[in-house]
């Protein structure tokens, strides 16, 4: 899958394309089936793993098919029995008994949104590695600090580097509390009728769930049918992401303007050129970055919103558009994490502007400075506690074994 019109989505590669739906979705059917088997309601003769049924071959298959009852379930599940008919008929009779299709949808799109948890956790790893080695290397590397588009007050770029990193170990927090995403499992309506009636028991029923899900990797919950907060959460997680990013991203093309020149992104042969002007080296990576903290938002809102929309034991539309939204929005935070864990990694950082800049902004830079010591002479330092927001934050990386814990710096 690749997305000619969201350049540098081949970077989520295989990560859910309508066959990993696909094949999610087959594992949760799978890990169900398995589940009957293991707790005797099913006949020991109905285990199969369901491996090699359905392949990437099959998706327009099953796309075609999935309007006629509104989800792709319905045709997958068709398929699945025509073809372990011939090989297993006990499994093709026992195949999908006790779930709706919710279950195997919801299961499988949470399988899908873990897969990119952890390429995201992994990039996100890689940038706090990244800053943190910036925000040191860089503690004493003075620039002019702005605010509202104005010289404020000097800084240094190490602080700076500092503040990207806390909000990339935040947007790690985030995503780490939200990914532990729960298995689904509720029948028709939400209250496990049909599984209780399987096996005459709740408590059983409880016990194929945990089974399933743990098959899968994933915890229990109780049924979630219309309470989304599961996924309302990792929506807000890869936004928080692309939020930190952005916030780089943007700062970086500031810093890459030609008049400003105090960071630029480092040279890929072939990128960052123009279809008409041979002299244009484009920020590329920050720009596309920076698509993709603009876009964000909106994709987390329409999960809101379908939140929000829940009605009954099953939306009417409301559980449809998370499907594509939540793969969207996914997709395309992987995509930017990828571009933001290669920003940092080649960034260069051009401290002969910030010395030249900060020079350019005095006298007028200093003006807070003097109005609260009038004796400071000019050019005198005026450091704040940036070695030590350097530092914790340092340290912060380091307790999640990113970085070298930070040295206690003299005050």
């Amino acid at each position: 899958m690749s997305d000619l019109l969201w350049p540098g989505d081949d970077r989520a590669g295989d990560l859910f394309t309508d066959a990993a739906v696909c094949s999610a979705m087959v594992r949760v059917e799978a890990a169900w089936l398995d589940a009957l088997v293991l707790h005797a309601v099913a006949p020991a003769e109905a285990r199969d793993d369901l491996a090699d049924l359905i392949g990437p071959d099959d998706v327009p298959l099953v796309a075609a098919g999935a309007e006629a009852g509104g989800n792709p379930l319905i045709p997958l599940l068709k398929l699945l029995r025509t073809r372990l008919q011939a090989r297993n008929p006990a499994a093709a009779q026992w195949l999908h008994k006790g779930l709706t299709s919710q279950d195997v949808i919801d299961t499988g799109m949470v399988l899908c949104l873990s897969d990119a948890a952890g390429r995201i956790r992994a990039d996100l790893a890689a940038q706090a590695t990244a800053l943190a080695r910036l925000a040191d290397e860089h503690r004493e590397t003075a620039m002019p600090g702005r605010t509202l588009t104005q010289y404020a007050v000097p800084i240094t770029f190490g602080l700076k580097a500092a503040s990207w990193l806390t909000g990339v170990l935040d947007a790690r927090d985030r995503l780490a509390a939200a990914a532990n995403l729960p298995a689904q499992v509720g029948g028709a309506a939400g209250s496990l009728a049909a599984p209780v009636a399987l096996t005459g028991s709740p408590a059983v029923v409880r016990d194929l769930i945990e089974t399933a899900a743990a098959s899968l990797g994933l915890p229990f919950r109780d049924p979630w049918h219309t309470a989304r907060a599961p996924l309302t959460g990792i929506a807000d997680a890869l936004v928080t992401c692309t939020d930190a990013w952005g916030r780089i991203a943007n700062d970086v093309l500031v810093g890459a303007r030609p008049e400003v020149h105090e960071l630029s992104e480092g040279t890929v042969p072939g990128r960052g050129g123009s279809s008409a002007m041979p002299n244009k080296q484009n920020p590329v990576l920050s720009i596309l970055i920076r698509r993709a903290a603009l876009a964000g938002p909106f994709l987390a809102a329409t999960v809101h919103a379908a939140a929000a929309a829940a009605v009954d034991e099953r939306p009417d539309g409301g559980w449809h558009v998370e499907w594509a939204t939540l793969r969207t929005l996914a997709r395309r935070t992987v995509t930017a994490g990828a571009q933001t864990a290669e920003l940092l990694a080649g960034l260069q950082v051009e401290t002969s502007w910030m010395t030249a800049n900060l020079a350019a902004a005095r006298p007028g830079i200093d003006a807070e400075q003097r109005s609260i010591v009038p004796e400071t002479a000019p050019g005198d330092p005026y450091p704040g506690a940036i070695d030590q927001i350097i530092d914790a934050a340092m340290a912060r990386a380091a307790a999640v074994g990113l970085a070298d814990r930070a040295e206690e710096s003299p005050c």
